[in-house]
Formats: C-alpha cells, structure tokens, sequence
C-alpha cells in the first residue's frame, strides 16, 4: 500500500516532475531542430524556384530570340553613327519595369532575386533614376 501512495504522489503514471521537465526539454529542443531545418528548406526552395523562373524566362528569350533569326534571318549590325542609344535605353528600362512588375529585384543589391517583401527602395530609387534620364 506505500508503493501505490508513492506512484500517486510522484505524479501521473510513475513519471516523477523531474522526468517530465527532461521530456518536456527533449522535445523542445527536437522542435527546434525541426523548425531550423524547415527554414534551410523554404530558404532551399525559394533558391530553387529563383532559378527555376529566371531559367524559364532566359529560355523563353532564347526561344523568341531563335524565332525572329529563323523567320528573318541574319540582322544586320548598324554602324556606330546609325545607332540610337536613347531607344535602346528606353528597351532596357521597359525591360527593366517589366522584370520588377514581375516580382523580380533590378537594382544592385539583390537583382533577379525575387522579391518577397513587397516593394524595395532601392529597385525604386533606380527606376526613378532611370525614367528621369530618359
């Protein structure tokens, strides 16, 4: 009859406090391996899909690229004078809007990687920049 007074005040199931604080702490500490590895994995995976889309996307331009050479031919190379640099501007910033209306980073700091936390100051400094020129 002591054994059973014993078990009871110990705690539920033979489990005395100390035993279950050591449980409790094995488990915190496996939960926290856990979600690190989770953030190694969305940090992988986020990685990954960048890369996916910017691949996808050069394939695409190589594709176009391929396309109009095919169905036009060989294009002539201007000579220097012939060359207008304002429009080839104006194609690089609209490319430019383009990738960043996409989701996409162009200023120098993060450029072609996606962007995840909405708007970046410094994508927009360099729009701003860049249209003003124009």
């Amino acid at each position: 009859m002591t054994n059973a007074r014993h078990v009871v005040s110990n705690g539920v199931g033979g489990l005395d406090k100390q035993e279950i604080f050591k449980r409790v702490a094995q488990v915190e500490e496996q939960i926290g391996e856990l979600y690190r590895e989770l953030g190694g994995l969305k940090e992988r995976i986020v990685a990954l899909i960048e890369e996916n889309t910017q691949l996808l996307m050069e394939n695409q331009r190589l594709r176009e690229l391929h396309d109009t050479k095919v169905t036009t031919g060989p294009e002539r190379v201007p000579a220097k004078e012939e060359q207008t640099r304002p429009e080839s501007l104006n194609k690089g910033v609209h490319h430019l809007v383009g990738l960043y209306d996409e989701g996409f980073h162009i200023c120098n700091v993060h450029y072609g990687r996606l962007r995840t936390e909405g708007e970046c100051l410094f994508c927009i400094a360099f729009l701003n920049k860049s249209t003003r020129e124009d």
